[in-house]
């Protein structure tokens, strides 16, 4: 495990963990959450998902969830996901076909499990096999919990975070959940995969109108210490080592202040909402 990112064996994971891969040469990571079973329930764009094959999920789904439906998703004789086929019982789909609408650099890597791409029509909550999850990239499992001190010392954001994880089952119930209800609008700054895993752990969500949600990776993005350093740098030139040295000192302290405060896990403006109500509540909210 590394000291920036946490980087592990896919037989490491369990069930439950809030799981990401690096993407595009480390500009960005996806998020999801590890259901079991090779399975991973995570939260996409539509646009990148709509070209792909549809899956309806049984209406038979029991309205409270146990981590059993996890275990269920590997099992060909499931009721918990039935494909749409358009009322051709015989067809069949391929299981590449849903996940290289999202990721095209995956098709030789997915495990063929039976409901790999499955999701609701009109929503970007999807569930892929591991392989096709992580892609070409590495597996990393994000930190809950984690003290002021070591949060503030990462480089980079969306790979920890100060609040608590729920227990197991629960993070578990919460994605299923919302395979079946969906996650509401996709928004990149203030919807996206990131604050997908982190309500499914935590149950956590950001009320009034804000600029960004409670992704790292994002308010990383809004915080970067260049922004503050060329603003200085364009109206004075520093010219001894002292200068230069209180100038990093000071941009990186005002940056790891900066990320520190819009953490979920500090914050003021979040409480806990219901699974039920979430999707209401963000479209309220953004």
């Amino acid at each position: 495990m590394g000291y920036l990112w946490h980087r592990v064996d896919p037989s490491e994971i369990k069930a439950g963990d809030h799981i990401y891969t690096w993407r595009t040469a480390y500009a960005y990571s996806h998020h999801g959450i590890y259901v079991g079973e090779k399975m991973v329930i995570h939260y996409n764009n539509l646009e990148k998902t709509e070209s792909g094959p549809v899956w309806n999920i049984s209406s038979d789904l029991p309205s409270s969830f146990t981590s059993h439906y996890a275990s269920c998703l590997n099992s060909h004789d499931c009721e918990f996901l039935q494909p749409n086929t358009g009322g051709n019982s015989g067809s069949s789909l391929s299981t590449c076909s849903h996940c290289t609408s999202w990721n095209p650099s995956i098709p030789a890597l997915c495990l063929r499990l039976p409901h790999c791409g499955y999701r609701q029509p009109d929503s970007g909550v999807i569930v892929s096999c591991l392989n096709c999850f992580i892609g070409t990239g590495s597996l990393y499992r994000f930190q809950y919990g984690v003290g002021k001190l070591s949060y503030v010392s990462k480089i980079r954001g969306g790979t920890c975070t100060i609040a608590k994880s729920d227990p197991p089952n629960e993070v578990i119930d919460r994605a299923l959940y919302l395979l079946r209800h969906g996650f509401g609008s996709y928004d990149v700054v203030k919807n996206n995969c990131e604050d997908f895993a982190l309500y499914c752990r935590t149950c956590l969500a950001i009320r009034g109108k804000v600029t960004t949600g409670s992704s790292g990776q994002v308010n990383f993005v809004s915080n970067l210490p260049w922004k503050a350093t060329l603003t200085f740098a364009a109206g004075k030139i520093v010219s001894n080592s002292f200068g230069i040295v209180s100038m990093a000192a000071t941009t990186l302290g005002t940056y790891s202040w900066n990320r520190y405060k819009t953490d979920i896990g500090v914050r003021d403006d979040v409480e806990k909402v219901p699974v039920e109500e979430v999707v209401e509540f963000r479209r309220r909210n953004m």
